[in-house]
């Protein structure tokens, strides 16, 4: 394979590159595939850009859903901008190598703000579960400087699991063919091409997992099941159905983001017998659908509850 490339006899760390993939066996035709990838980093950039401008200018958005929306948004913009110059490389000018540190500072930052974005949609979940289950404590409860910390833990958290993950793979020789199944870095992905001991890597990536979205998602569907208690609970049928419309965006966004991430995983757990198209396919929907969606279910749910008002 002329792509391929091994680090046996490099001498200096960075001198070894691995290699990225677009979609294999469709090289030909990779400018015609570019154009649907640029548009959807068009829409989640401009879209969430957006969404950010419309919040900061009306005053009358400066409220705990918004504010949690917003962060959303600025989490997006970052993963737009973390994967899009090594997707839209490969796909507009054929570049396929990136250097292991560069590759080790993508996958920083496509971790980190993958667990943010998880914790933030946690925090969506609590915003929702207060303001239908104790209206009239609602913004006592979600106070601005309250706001403020929740955030910032949001980033520490992300940050903080993930920072060593650069440095437990740097430890590392990579001897095998370095070629990636993405356009972009992850670890799981990287610490395979390593040809040492990789137990404390997986088991260290696992425990980061379980304590962090699989924790999450556990959380969600506790405060869906807590919202579902009390809706039921409410006797007017139209209170009922506004109080449920408040929700739809956010369980939209919960799906869009959990439902790709676990099929990933999947994936790549049974790699060996799927296919790696389906691998490829699976790489992308799971980074790209999410953030170009987002802006547009909010945008709907904004007219959606006009409608019902």
């Amino acid at each position: 394979l002329s792509y391929s490339m091994s680090a046996v006899n490099d001498t200096k760390f960075s001198s070894a590159v691995f290699l990225l993939t677009g979609i294999h066996g469709q090289e030909d035709v990779y400018l015609w595939i570019s154009i649907p990838f640029f548009l959807m980093y068009v829409i989640s950039i401009v879209g969430n850009s957006v969404i950010l401008f419309i919040i900061k200018t009306d005053p009358s958005l400066h409220e705990p859903m918004y504010i949690f929306l917003s962060m959303l948004a600025i989490t997006d913009l970052g993963l737009s901008i973390a994967t899009m110059p090594t997707t839209l490389g490969i796909f507009l000018f054929n570049s396929r190598e990136i250097s292991l540190h560069a590759c080790f500072a993508q996958l920083f930052f496509i971790h980190s703000l993958t667990f943010i974005e998880s914790s933030v949609l946690l925090l969506m979940a609590f915003d929702r579960f207060i303001a239908i289950s104790n209206p009239l404590r609602y913004a006592s409860i979600l106070t601005p400087p309250r706001i403020v910390k929740m955030g910032l833990v949001c980033v520490l958290r992300g940050v903080v699991v993930v920072f060593p993950l650069p440095f437990l793979l740097k430890r590392f020789q990579y001897c095998q063919a370095n070629v990636l199944s993405h356009s972009y870095c992850l670890h799981q992905e990287v610490m395979k091409m390593a040809c040492s001991d990789i137990r404390v890597n997986s088991i260290y990536g696992l425990f980061v997992t379980i304590s962090t979205v699989l924790l999450d998602s556990l959380l969600i569907l506790l405060s869906y099941v807590m919202i579902l208690k009390t809706v039921l609970s409410i006797a007017s049928h139209v209170e009922c159905v506004r109080a449920l419309s408040t929700c739809v965006s956010h369980l939209c966004a919960v799906l869009l983001f959990y439902i790709p991430g676990i099929g990933l995983s999947v994936v790549q757990r049974f790699g060996n017998s799927s296919s790696p198209l389906l691998q490829i396919l699976m790489g992308y929907i799971y980074l790209l659908v999410p953030l170009m969606m987002n802006p547009i279910v909010y945008s709907l749910k904004s007219k959606l509850l006009l409608f019902i008002k």
